[in-house]
């Protein structure tokens, strides 16, 4: 009996422990989306403030609303700085990303048609909606709203350095989530959500209960949690 008893404890006290399975790294989401188009003044601060929200799958920066093609960022001609989202209407609403817009930029600011305050629709609910709440925002201001509403048109992508900008900002993890290319940068998940998180968007209590899900490392999650710590409340800036 003794030697029995003394083998299952041997066997127990020598077991390797078993390591955390990880989750493959969250660069696609296979999930039905909507679009929605912003211009706010820049577009490096609402690529970091739309990726890390919560619903938002995909993010990219780009120039759009004007009549002229291929513009470029030293070649603007009669277009607008803006941040294309692709989100999912099962768990954020077009309201909430109007919200978000009015929230995070000054609307009243006469600035040149490359950083002025836009919405471009991409159905007539969102139509209607954006015109009910700048006449909310109308109500709220002192100065006049100089928000322009208008038809979503084509969106020209932004040159690669433009892409996740924040986020390039840190080589060492873009090279860790396999994301050294601006180009596959436009169409991660996971450097949307990253390139928030690094200048303090979302949070770090947000950051810690998708850790997981994102599918990253312990050395690269705590790398991204230092940054949110030190970086939330700070405020977006282009």
């Amino acid at each position: 009996m003794f030697p029995r008893i003394f083998s299952k404890f041997i066997t127990s006290f020598t077991k390797k422990p078993t390591s955390r399975i990880m989750a493959p790294l969250l660069h696609e989401v296979d999930t039905p989306t909507k679009e929605a188009t912003f211009g706010m003044a820049c577009f490096w601060a609402p690529d970091c403030l739309f990726g890390a929200t919560p619903g938002v799958i995909r993010t990219k920066v780009g120039y759009t609303g004007g009549s002229k093609g291929t513009p470029s960022y030293h070649n603007l001609s009669d277009h607008t700085e803006a941040i294309h989202i692709e989100y999912d209407p099962k768990e954020i609403d077009y309201s909430t990303l109007l919200k978000l817009f009015w929230e995070n930029h000054n609307p009243s600011a006469r600035m040149k048609l490359q950083y002025t305050s836009m919405i471009w629709y991409h159905d007539n609910e969102q139509k209607e909606l954006a015109e009910s709440t700048l006449k909310e925002q109308e109500n709220k201001h002192k100065l006049p709203i100089v928000t322009k509403i208008a038809p979503a048109s084509t969106f020209y992508d932004a040159e690669d350095y433009h892409q996740k900008y924040r986020l390039q900002g840190h080589p060492w993890l873009c090279e860790a989530i396999g994301m050294k290319s601006g180009a596959k940068l436009k169409n991660s998940h996971l450097a949307a959500r990253l390139n928030g998180y690094v200048i303090g968007c979302g949070g770090v209590n947000q950051f810690n209960a998708e850790v997981g899900k994102l599918g990253l490392d312990e050395k690269t999650a705590d790398y991204v949690r230092k940054l949110v710590i030190k970086n939330e409340g700070n405020g977006l800036t282009c």
